[in-house]
C-alpha cells in the first residue's frame, strides 16, 4: 500500500464532501427562504443529486477499479441500466425498511421515499461506481477478510458510518423537545449526513494509520 493511494482516496473524499456543503449553500443563491429544515424535502432532492454526481465525477476522474479491457458500447448501456434498476430497488428497499421500522405508512410517504433516496445516494450509488452492479462482490466486500483494496475498505467503512448515522438520528423523534428538527425523517437525514460526511473523513485516516497492518487479497 503506497501512501500516494491513501492521498488520492483522501481527494475523493474532500470531493464528496464539498458536494455535500454545495448542497447546503448552493441552493440558497437561487431559492427563496431555502434551509434544510424549512425546506427539508427540497435539500433532499439537491443533496442526493449533487452526492450522486459528485460519486459519478469522481468515479469517472479516479477510475479506482479500472479495467484493462475495452468494453463495448452494449454492454456499458446494459451496465447502465443495471445500475439505475439497482439504485431504483434499494430506494424502495430502504422504504420498506423504514415502514417496517415506524415510519408512516400512508402519511408522510413523499418524505419517507425521498429519505430512503438520500440514504442511497449515500450507500448505494459508491457501490455501483466501485462495484458495478454485482451482488456477488457487494457481499464479498461487506464479508470478513473480502477487501482487495483501500477502495473497498474506505467504501465499507463509510456505508456503514451512514447506517450507524440513520439509526443514531432516529433517537430524538420520540422524545418530547417539541424541536422542528425531530420531525419525520429531518432527525434521521441529518444523522445519515453526518455518518457519510464521518465516515469519509475518518476512512482514510483509520487506514493510513494502520497501513502497516492491512492486507488485501490482491496484494
Amino acid at each position: 500500500m503506497k501512501d500516494t493511494d491513501i492521498k488520492r482516496l483522501l481527494y475523493a473524499h474532500l470531493l464528496c464532501i464539498f458536494s455535500i456543503i454545495l448542497s447546503i449553500f448552493v441552493p440558497s443563491f437561487f431559492l427563496e427562504n431555502f434551509s434544510i429544515l424549512d425546506t427539508h424535502l427540497t435539500w433532499l432532492c439537491i443533496c442526493s443529486v449533487f452526492v450522486t454526481a459528485g460519486n459519478l465525477v469522481l468515479y469517472l476522474i479516479v477510475k479506482p477499479n479500472a479495467s484493462s479491457k475495452r468494453s463495448s458500447l452494449s454492454y456499458k448501456v446494459t451496465r447502465f441500466l443495471k445500475c439505475c434498476i439497482y439504485f431504483l430497488m434499494s430506494c424502495f428497499f430502504f422504504h420498506v425498511i423504514f415502514v417496517l421500522y415506524g415510519a408512516p405508512l400512508i402519511e408522510l410517504v413523499l418524505e419517507t421515499f425521498l429519505f430512503a433516496v438520500t440514504l442511497s445516494a449515500f450507500t448505494t450509488v459508491p457501490c455501483l461506481c466501485l462495484l458495478g452492479p454485482n451482488i456477488k462482490a457487494w457481499l464479498r466486500v461487506f464479508s470478513r477478510n473480502g477487501l482487495t483494496s483501500i477502495w473497498e475498505n474506505s467504501l465499507q467503512i463509510t456505508t456503514i458510518s451512514s447506517f450507524i448515522g440513520t439509526w443514531l438520528g432516529a433517537f430524538p423523534i420520540p422524545l418530547d423537545w417539541e424541536r422542528p428538527w425531530q420531525a419525520w425523517p429531518i432527525s434521521c437525514t441529518l444523522g445519515a449526513t453526518f455518518g457519510y460526511v464521518a465516515g469519509l473523513v475518518i476512512s482514510p485516516l483509520w487506514i493510513y494509520w494502520n497501513r502497516k497492518q492491512l492486507t488485501y487479497k490482491n496484494n
